[in-house]
């Protein structure tokens, strides 16, 4: 599986927080691997170690993320657009593999495919400040 695609089922993953208690999570992500076909061990060992790190960073992911967004509560924010935030921040912050230009890129990306009309300009600032604190 190409990067850009693991990404994306990360952030499928991760947005199934919303609406599932941590107690559901472990029966979600078995059900989300089971969907998925043809499915590599590595892509699936992957995603969840990346899954569960950006899972263990979610309340520095939501301080940086609301300190950056001038008068935007995260409660505000649409869930996608959140979501992607914390994926692309974690990104940005934690993981070495994935350059600065790299995360927000693909972030933006997201926002096109899941987002409203105005997420990829809305994300894309978000992280281009946090990018310039890096």
């Amino acid at each position: 599986m190409k990067r850009r695609e693991l990404r994306e089922h990360i952030f499928e993953l991760l947005f199934r927080i919303e609406f599932n208690s941590p107690e559901e999570m472990p029966e979600q992500l078995r059900l989300f691997f089971a969907g998925l076909e043809e499915l590599a061990k590595q892509d699936q060992s992957y995603m969840e170690e990346k899954f569960s790190r950006i899972v263990d960073k979610l309340p520095e992911l939501d301080k940086e993320i609301e300190e950056t967004a001038k008068g935007w509560k995260l409660s505000r924010m649409s869930r996608v657009d959140l979501t992607i935030l914390r994926l692309a921040v974690y990104e940005l912050k934690f993981d070495e593999d994935v350059p600065l230009g790299v995360a927000i890129n693909e972030a933006v990306e997201l926002a096109k495919k899941f987002g409203g009309d105005d997420s990829s300009a809305f994300i894309n600032g978000i992280l281009g400040k946090i990018g310039k604190k890096e």
